[in-house]
């Protein structure tokens, strides 16, 4: 697939109707835009920020993307979300046998600021939500069944942008399989979930596969040889260096990035009952930690990933979509400031309902209009170049160091007086 032209790529679905709105893709720039700091004068008249992106060839209305989970679980809340103005609806994972996927209540514990992981639904639970921990699998509905309800979304609202997030085994003629029974559907794109922290580990499935490089790339070369669509890979954090599997993936024919799935977690014990936390029969397991607390690092993630895609796939067209702890407009312009196209947001709509997307889409165009950026592309990857080495911050504080002791010494020898500027040569060497 790596190979073939975007163009190619959608005249393969010549029944999706929202291939007419498939464009050749825009190569990616990483310029330093020329309008940075410039002001805006009350007098003038300030066109309203276009918030719309092309990504991959999919044209989206903005960058704010629901992401896999609860939030697109069925045909239903999906529907609520293109109605509520979502720039794309990323499909919760699916497989081919959904018998397999058996889910456990509670499944979910919250982490309040003030007090441990334990505390929930008492007096004590008053502080705001910063962490959010689950154990919930993939979908646990028949495939057949979110298949017919991608078909129907796809039917209702063709120019919108559907995504179907897909996990199998380690079995190359079930990864087929499921990409050809997806696509049929008109999905627009596809996230492979090489990340999800918890649940059939065993299968080699989500971070079994996104934790080894060698059976990312297989998995990878069996999709991307079948998939006719554009391809994420949505990583795990779960890793100590996240751009390695990035880089595999992409290698690998993957059209795009996307990062970061949800933290190895254990939310707390319970202090009366010395319990785990979600406690189901007095159990628990590991799970996956999202929500406000994960922000800065999937910060830190999104910017390893984009240095890395700026340095070695400068020229390419990749995308890269960040996740973490997106609750307001602010959140999501630091991510597209360290090169991210677009924004997923899951947990935040959990908390918050699907009109989220308003309040993300009327701050982030405050935030445009404050540094009169007129689009996405903009500002997309201005703030990478303030990233360095600890070793060259440490030159550049030492060079400022210096310049400011000559600027408070002032004139290094006597050679240096001058008669004209006697007077203020002097007052240079003034202390107070």
């Amino acid at each position: 697939m790596a190979s073939l032209s975007f163009t190619q790529i959608r005249t393969n679905h010549s029944n999706n109707s929202v291939a007419e709105f498939a464009r050749a893709r825009p190569r990616t720039t990483w310029a330093r835009p020329t309008r940075v700091g410039f002001k805006v004068f009350a007098s003038e008249v300030q066109a309203e920020p276009d918030l719309s992106v092309t990504v991959n060839g999919l044209r989206m209305p903005n960058p704010f993307v629901i992401g896999s989970g609860p939030p697109g679980t069925n045909y239903t809340v999906m529907k609520r979300a293109f109605e509520e103005g979502w720039g794309a609806v990323i499909a919760k994972t699916v497989s081919l046998d959904a018998s397999k996927v058996i889910n456990v209540t509670p499944r979910y514990a919250r982490l309040r600021a003030g007090v441990n992981g334990s505390v929930n639904g008492s007096a004590k639970a008053k502080g705001q939500i910063i962490g959010w921990e689950n154990i919930e699998l993939i979908s646990d509905r028949s495939l057949d069944i979110m298949l017919n309800e991608f078909k129907q979304l796809k039917e209702e609202y063709p120019d919108r942008i559907l995504i179907a997030s897909i996990m199998e085994e380690y079995n190359k003629a079930a990864w087929e399989e499921l990409i050809d029974r997806v696509e049929q559907t008109g999905v627009d794109a596809l996230e492979i979930n090489f990340s999800c922290p918890h649940g059939m580990p065993e299968r080699k499935m989500g971070a079994a596969v996104g934790q080894d490089c060698a059976l990312l790339e297989e998995v990878c070369g069996w999709v991307n040889a079948k998939a006719t669509v554009p391809v994420w890979a949505k990583m795990t954090p779960n890793i100590t260096d996240i751009t390695q599997p990035a880089r595999v993936a992409l290698r690998s024919g993957c059209e795009g990035i996307a990062a970061i799935n949800t933290i190895m977690s254990v939310m707390g014990i319970n202090l009366d009952t010395l319990r785990p936390e979600p406690c189901v029969e007095g159990y628990s397991t590991p799970g996956g930690y999202s929500s406000k607390a994960v922000h800065p690092i999937a910060l830190a993630k999104v910017m390893s990933i984009a240095k890395m895609m700026k340095s070695e796939f400068g020229d390419k067209d990749f995308s890269l979509s960040g996740i973490g702890g997106v609750e307001t407009g602010g959140d999501a312009a630091e991510f597209i400031l360290l090169g991210a196209n677009t924004v997923q947001v899951c947990t935040g709509v959990m908390m918050h309902g699907y009109g989220l997307v308003k309040q993300l889409s009327a701050e982030l165009k405050d935030f445009m209009k404050a540094h009169n950026f007129s689009s996405i592309e903009d500002f997309r990857g201005v703030s990478l170049q303030y990233f360095t080495t600890h070793m060259d911050l440490v030159r550049r504080q030492q060079e400022a160091i210096q310049q400011r002791k000559a600027v408070r010494k002032g004139l290094q020898s006597d050679k240096d007086w001058t008669g004209d500027g006697f007077v203020k040569e002097t007052e240079s060497m003034v202390s107070n």
